[in-house]
């Protein structure tokens, strides 16, 4: 069964010998995820996004049960005031509603990834003294598949499939990129790299939604 946008971004994030997020994503995951959630429910043609407003475009369910909630949340959204006139929030508003729910997330896609037999959980102990969940790979196809697909469009001028290009944005939104690309790779690949991120409606929408919101928290979190 193909992974899902999230579990695909999971993937990325993970590192295979600790089985704990990298540090790269940082704060980054929670939003991410959040991005690729809707990103998923858009590339099923169930939302779509204009420049006001994220909305419902076929409220059938996908028979996924973490996209599915969400769908159904988004359908009763009314808006800012839930007043007549109103119209439905912006991608924005629900990248940081969905990103402070990351961690029911990313459990849910950890334990699916576990069930496909890609990841293993091991309980584990960070400092030595708090408990923690790790999840060492398996099988490192699915991701090595993923980033050879995203390499793929980045160093290549044809038109990438629509998820490709959604993932590619999220990843550059989030500063996720340097897990895929070296650092010279990456500095030289940027206008491509841009020019796909940008191809998508929806891949603006949320790309620049990610970004507002880290330079927001970059703006407010105190140098120590």
């Amino acid at each position: 069964m193909p992974l899902t946008m999230p579990e695909e971004l999971i993937l990325l994030m993970l590192d295979d010998r600790s089985g704990r997020l990298h540090e790269t994503a940082g704060p980054a995951s929670g939003y991410a995820v959040a991005g690729a959630i809707l990103a998923e429910l858009a590339l099923r043609n169930r939302i779509d996004t204009d420049p006001q407003r994220l909305f419902v475009a076929d409220p059938a369910p996908t028979g996924d049960s973490i996209l599915d909630p969400v769908l159904s949340r988004i359908a009763a959204d009314t808006g800012p005031g839930a007043g007549e006139g109103d119209v439905p929030h912006d991608s924005r508003y629900w990248i940081e509603t969905l990103g402070r729910e990351a961690e029911t997330y990313r459990e849910a896609i950890f334990a699916r990834l576990v069930a496909h037999g890609i990841l293993r959980e091991e309980q584990g102990r960070f400092l030595w003294i708090f408990p923690e969940r790790r999840y060492p790979v398996i099988s490192d196809k699915e991701e090595r598949e993923v980033k050879a697909r995203l390499t793929g469009v980045i160093f290549n001028d044809d038109i990438p499939e629509p998820r490709d290009a959604l993932l590619i944005g999220l990843c550059r939104a989030a500063g996720l990129l340097p897990l895929i690309l070296s650092g010279e790779a990456l500095e030289g690949a940027e206008p491509r790299i841009r020019q796909v991120a940008n191809m998508e409606e929806l891949s603006r929408s949320l790309g620049n939604a990610v970004r507002d919101i880290f330079v927001e928290m970059a703006r407010y979190t105190p140098i120590m």
